[in-house]
């Protein structure tokens, strides 16, 4: 066996530097997490699961439903009984992406907690997981229930493009360590 020793004091600096820079991997998960937010907020704006395929449209009842909580019908019945929309309704109408509403809430409140370990991105809003795993009609317990069947809308996981970010993102951080070791 061979057996090198090295013990002039730049180099083992070096090597000191390069091993706590490779051992404490927070600031590489906190990376990930910061892109990986910007990348699920995305979702929001594409209506795209991760896997690219698209969000479902909203039903024609939960299209109603909007229309009537947001003013966008107007209060006088037509002689066939049913209401105009408002000036307000057809731009709602326009836009009416799922998840997508006035307050634009759920894709605001996507956050990231980084350890040595892992990186979590979560939203802490009651609904976020019906959105990502879907909800059936009755289905929840204590009263509380959907209207109808509320279809998955997978915004939460990594796509391929993501998979990329992610290894820029060690090789970046692996090539500054380097750097700094050197």
């Amino acid at each position: 066996m061979i057996r090198i020793e090295i013990d002039t004091p730049p180099v083992v600096a070096a090597l000191e530097r390069l091993a706590r820079a490779t051992t404490d991997l927070k600031p590489v998960m906190q990376d990930i997490g910061e892109a990986l937010v910007v990348s699920t907020k995305r979702r929001f704006t594409t209506s795209t699961a991760p896997d690219g395929s698209p969000w479902p449209d909203n039903s024609d009842t939960t299209v109603l439903l909007l229309l009537r909580r947001r003013g966008g019908l107007s209060k006088h019945k037509t002689k066939g009984g049913g209401r105009n929309l408002t000036r307000k309704g057809v731009g709602l109408l326009a836009d009416k992406k799922p998840l997508i509403g006035e307050s634009r809430r759920l894709g605001r409140e996507i956050h990231a907690r980084a350890t040595a370990v892992e990186v979590v991105i979560a939203s802490g809003l009651e609904y976020a997981a019906v959105q990502q795993f879907g909800a059936k009609a009755r289905s929840f317990a204590g009263g509380k229930s959907p209207w109808g069947d509320i279809p998955a809308r997978p915004f939460l996981g990594v796509s391929r493009q993501d998979e990329g970010t992610i290894l820029d993102v060690v090789r970046d951080r692996l090539t500054d360590a380097l750097k700094t070791a050197i």
